[in-house]
């Protein structure tokens, strides 16, 4: 069964990771377990004060199963995925942020202030052509999964698709030369 449930839980997570749009973990309170690794299959995460993201596997004489410490490793670094995984190390906001493991602290610790706050915050991201922000992801994903030429080779696919397309050709209209 939890062989299934591994199984499963990686599959799930990979698609959330691999969607072609920009997700963002908001841990409000405690990201324990699987939870902490829910957000390493999203592109960003933000923490609110007192918050705290926490890889408990150790002490349930378990490792993450879900993907989370291939995930992790590459967000993080071996080093640092090590100390957390091994020292089952509590991440505050702040030491979040220092290990590359969370993007910003948002002010408000209130749930429904703090959603809004990351809706704001991500919006920097997500503000523009649909067909552009995916295009985006998708190059992304390539670069990160991908050897470097089979990633060269689905970059230029994907610049095709948007290359004279409605976006581009508004872009050109508004800003001639870039300033």
């Amino acid at each position: 069964d939890g062989m299934n449930m591994c199984m499963f839980m990686q599959n799930t997570l990979t698609r959330l990771m691999r969607l072609p749009l920009i997700s963002v973990a908001l841990v409000q309170g405690k990201a324990f377990g699987g939870g902490a690794e829910l957000t390493t299959a999203c592109d960003f995460r933000l923490m609110t004060p007192g918050s705290e993201i926490r890889f408990v596997h150790k002490h349930m004489g378990l490792v993450p199963g879900w993907g989370g410490a291939a995930r992790l490793v590459r967000i993080v670094g071996s080093g640092a995925a090590l100390q957390l995984l091994g020292g089952a190390a509590r991440v505050d906001p702040e030491r979040a942020l220092s290990l590359g493991l969370s993007e910003d602290t948002l002010p408000s610790s209130d749930e429904t202030t703090a959603l809004g706050e990351a809706r704001a915050w991500l919006s920097q991201y997500t503000e523009g052509p649909a067909t552009v922000i995916r295009a985006l992801k998708k190059v992304v994903t390539a670069g990160r999964e991908l050897p470097l030429e089979a990633a060269l080779r689905t970059e230029k696919d994907i610049f095709g698709t948007v290359w004279g397309g409605p976006a581009n050709l508004q872009a050109l209209i508004r800003r001639p030369k870039h300033k």
